[in-house]
Protein backbone atom coordinates (compact mmCIF):
# COMPACT_ATOMS: atom_id res chain seq x y z
CA UNK A 1 0.00 0.00 0.00
CA UNK A 2 1.15 3.55 -0.61
CA UNK A 3 1.76 6.03 2.19
CA UNK A 4 -0.66 8.94 2.09
CA UNK A 5 0.75 12.22 3.38
CA UNK A 6 -0.19 15.19 1.19
CA UNK A 7 -1.80 15.33 -2.26
CA UNK A 8 -2.06 18.42 -4.47
CA UNK A 9 -4.01 17.64 -7.61
CA UNK A 10 -6.68 18.75 -10.03
CA UNK A 11 -10.21 17.62 -9.28
CA UNK A 12 -13.11 15.95 -11.03
CA UNK A 13 -16.24 17.97 -10.12
CA UNK A 14 -19.45 15.98 -9.68
CA UNK A 15 -21.91 18.53 -8.21
CA UNK A 16 -24.72 15.99 -7.86
CA UNK A 17 -26.36 15.28 -4.51
CA UNK A 18 -27.49 11.86 -3.24
CA UNK A 19 -25.22 9.79 -5.47
CA UNK A 20 -25.85 6.21 -4.37
CA UNK A 21 -23.71 3.11 -4.72
CA UNK A 22 -25.80 1.81 -7.63
CA UNK A 23 -24.92 4.95 -9.56
CA UNK A 24 -21.27 4.60 -8.57
CA UNK A 25 -21.15 0.95 -9.70
CA UNK A 26 -24.34 -0.56 -11.16
CA UNK A 27 -25.50 -3.90 -9.72
CA UNK A 28 -24.84 -5.83 -12.95
CA UNK A 29 -21.09 -5.47 -12.32
CA UNK A 30 -21.16 -7.06 -8.86
CA UNK A 31 -20.56 -10.63 -10.03
CA UNK A 32 -16.77 -10.25 -9.96
CA UNK A 33 -15.00 -11.45 -6.85
CA UNK A 34 -11.83 -9.39 -7.12
CA UNK A 35 -11.17 -5.68 -7.56
CA UNK A 36 -9.72 -5.81 -11.08
CA UNK A 37 -11.53 -3.79 -13.72
CA UNK A 38 -13.97 -1.99 -11.46
CA UNK A 39 -12.51 1.42 -12.32
CA UNK A 40 -13.54 0.88 -15.94
CA UNK A 41 -17.18 0.68 -14.84
CA UNK A 42 -17.22 3.59 -12.40
CA UNK A 43 -20.43 5.58 -13.05
CA UNK A 44 -21.03 3.26 -16.02
CA UNK A 45 -24.62 4.32 -16.72
CA UNK A 46 -23.64 8.00 -16.73
CA UNK A 47 -20.37 7.42 -18.53
CA UNK A 48 -21.34 5.12 -21.42
CA UNK A 49 -24.13 4.77 -23.96
CA UNK A 50 -25.89 1.41 -24.31
CA UNK A 51 -23.57 0.51 -27.20
CA UNK A 52 -20.52 1.05 -24.96
CA UNK A 53 -19.46 4.35 -26.52
CA UNK A 54 -18.53 7.22 -24.23
CA UNK A 55 -21.01 9.98 -23.41
CA UNK A 56 -19.15 13.14 -24.35
CA UNK A 57 -20.97 15.29 -21.79
CA UNK A 58 -20.04 13.21 -18.71
CA UNK A 59 -17.23 14.67 -16.65
CA UNK A 60 -15.05 11.51 -16.53
CA UNK A 61 -14.97 11.53 -20.32
CA UNK A 62 -13.65 15.09 -20.45
CA UNK A 63 -9.90 14.96 -21.26
CA UNK A 64 -9.16 18.10 -19.24
CA UNK A 65 -9.75 16.11 -16.04
CA UNK A 66 -7.48 13.24 -17.03
CA UNK A 67 -5.13 12.26 -14.22
CA UNK A 68 -7.25 13.79 -11.47
CA UNK A 69 -6.89 11.95 -8.17
CA UNK A 70 -9.54 13.92 -6.26
CA UNK A 71 -13.28 13.52 -6.83
CA UNK A 72 -15.45 16.34 -5.44
CA UNK A 73 -19.09 15.32 -5.11
CA UNK A 74 -22.32 16.84 -3.89
CA UNK A 75 -23.88 16.19 -0.49
CA UNK A 76 -24.75 12.62 0.60
CA UNK A 77 -22.28 10.65 -1.49
CA UNK A 78 -22.29 6.84 -1.30
CA UNK A 79 -25.78 6.29 0.06
CA UNK A 80 -27.81 3.18 -0.74
CA UNK A 81 -26.52 -0.38 -0.54
CA UNK A 82 -23.44 -1.32 1.42
CA UNK A 83 -21.56 -2.74 -1.58
CA UNK A 84 -17.82 -2.39 -1.14
CA UNK A 85 -17.57 -2.56 -4.94
CA UNK A 86 -18.35 1.20 -5.01
CA UNK A 87 -15.09 1.89 -3.17
CA UNK A 88 -13.29 -0.61 -5.41
CA UNK A 89 -14.50 1.28 -8.49
CA UNK A 90 -13.40 4.66 -7.14
CA UNK A 91 -9.98 3.34 -6.14
CA UNK A 92 -9.67 1.38 -9.39
CA UNK A 93 -10.26 4.52 -11.42
CA UNK A 94 -7.36 6.21 -9.62
CA UNK A 95 -9.05 8.46 -7.10
CA UNK A 96 -7.20 8.79 -3.81
CA UNK A 97 -9.57 11.33 -2.23
CA UNK A 98 -13.31 11.95 -2.36
CA UNK A 99 -14.58 15.28 -1.01
CA UNK A 100 -18.21 15.90 -0.03
CA UNK A 101 -20.21 17.65 2.68
CA UNK A 102 -21.67 14.28 3.79
CA UNK A 103 -20.91 10.59 3.24
CA UNK A 104 -22.98 7.53 4.03
CA UNK A 105 -21.26 5.79 6.97
CA UNK A 106 -20.78 2.40 5.31
CA UNK A 107 -19.39 3.94 2.14
CA UNK A 108 -16.98 6.10 4.17
CA UNK A 109 -15.63 3.02 5.98
CA UNK A 110 -15.41 1.00 2.76
CA UNK A 111 -13.52 3.86 1.13
CA UNK A 112 -10.95 4.02 3.92
CA UNK A 113 -10.53 0.23 3.85
CA UNK A 114 -9.59 0.62 0.17
CA UNK A 115 -7.19 3.54 0.72
CA UNK A 116 -9.55 6.20 -0.58
CA UNK A 117 -9.65 9.13 1.84
CA UNK A 118 -13.16 10.58 2.35
CA UNK A 119 -12.89 14.25 3.32
CA UNK A 120 -15.96 15.93 4.81
CA UNK A 121 -16.13 19.70 4.34
CA UNK A 122 -18.77 22.31 5.08
CA UNK A 123 -21.40 23.03 2.45
CA UNK A 124 -19.95 26.55 2.06
CA UNK A 125 -16.45 25.17 1.40
CA UNK A 126 -17.86 22.63 -1.06
CA UNK A 127 -19.65 25.43 -2.93
CA UNK A 128 -16.38 27.40 -3.00
CA UNK A 129 -14.62 24.44 -4.66
CA UNK A 130 -17.34 24.11 -7.30
CA UNK A 131 -17.22 27.88 -7.97
CA UNK A 132 -13.44 27.69 -8.38
CA UNK A 133 -13.47 24.75 -10.80
CA UNK A 134 -16.19 26.44 -12.85
CA UNK A 135 -13.81 29.39 -13.27
CA UNK A 136 -10.68 27.29 -13.87
CA UNK A 137 -10.85 23.56 -14.62
CA UNK A 138 -7.16 23.22 -13.71
CA UNK A 139 -7.58 24.54 -10.17
CA UNK A 140 -6.13 22.26 -7.48
CA UNK A 141 -6.86 21.13 -3.97
CA UNK A 142 -4.24 20.21 -1.40
CA UNK A 143 -5.19 17.50 1.08
CA UNK A 144 -2.75 17.37 4.02
CA UNK A 145 -3.56 14.28 6.08
CA UNK A 146 -0.94 14.86 8.77
CA UNK A 147 -2.51 18.22 9.67
CA UNK A 148 -6.03 17.13 8.61
CA UNK A 149 -6.39 20.18 6.40
CA UNK A 150 -7.81 20.71 2.91
CA UNK A 151 -6.99 23.84 0.92
CA UNK A 152 -8.60 25.30 -2.18
CA UNK A 153 -5.48 26.61 -3.90
CA UNK A 154 -7.52 28.89 -6.16
CA UNK A 155 -8.88 30.91 -3.25
CA UNK A 156 -6.46 30.06 -0.44
CA UNK A 157 -9.35 28.97 1.78
CA UNK A 158 -8.77 25.99 4.07
CA UNK A 159 -10.77 23.77 6.38
CA UNK A 160 -9.84 21.05 8.82
CA UNK A 161 -11.38 17.62 8.48
CA UNK A 162 -11.88 14.73 10.88
CA UNK A 163 -10.54 11.17 10.67
CA UNK A 164 -10.21 8.60 13.42
CA UNK A 165 -6.67 8.15 14.69
CA UNK A 166 -6.46 4.46 13.74
CA UNK A 167 -7.33 5.03 10.08
CA UNK A 168 -5.10 8.11 9.97
CA UNK A 169 -2.12 6.03 11.10
CA UNK A 170 -2.96 3.33 8.54
CA UNK A 171 -3.01 5.89 5.70
CA UNK A 172 0.18 7.61 6.85
CA UNK A 173 2.05 4.30 7.22
CA UNK A 174 0.52 2.57 4.20
CA UNK A 175 -0.96 -0.15 6.41
CA UNK A 176 -4.01 -2.31 5.89
CA UNK A 177 -5.55 -3.89 9.02
CA UNK A 178 -3.15 -6.86 8.98
CA UNK A 179 -0.09 -4.64 8.46
CA UNK A 180 -1.22 -2.54 11.42
CA UNK A 181 -1.50 -5.58 13.68
CA UNK A 182 1.90 -6.84 12.54
CA UNK A 183 3.41 -3.44 13.36
CA UNK A 184 2.20 -3.94 16.94
CA UNK A 185 3.49 -7.53 17.18
CA UNK A 186 6.10 -6.76 19.87
CA UNK A 187 3.56 -4.93 22.03
CA UNK A 188 1.04 -7.76 21.65
CA UNK A 189 3.63 -10.42 22.50
CA UNK A 190 4.76 -8.47 25.56
CA UNK A 191 1.17 -8.11 26.74
CA UNK A 192 0.53 -11.84 26.27
CA UNK A 193 3.66 -12.79 28.24
CA UNK A 194 2.55 -10.58 31.13
CA UNK A 195 -0.78 -12.43 31.25
CA UNK A 196 0.90 -15.84 31.76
Amino acid sequence: MYKFTTITNIIVPLPIENVDTDQIIPARFLKATDKNGFGDNLFADWRYNKDGSSKADFVLNNPKYKGAQILVAGKNFGSGSSREHAAWAIAGYGFKVVVSSFFADIFRNNAMNNFVLPVVVSEAFLADIFDSVNSDSKMTLTVDLENQKITNNATGKSENFAINSYKKECFLQGFDDIDYLLSKKDIIEKFEKQRL
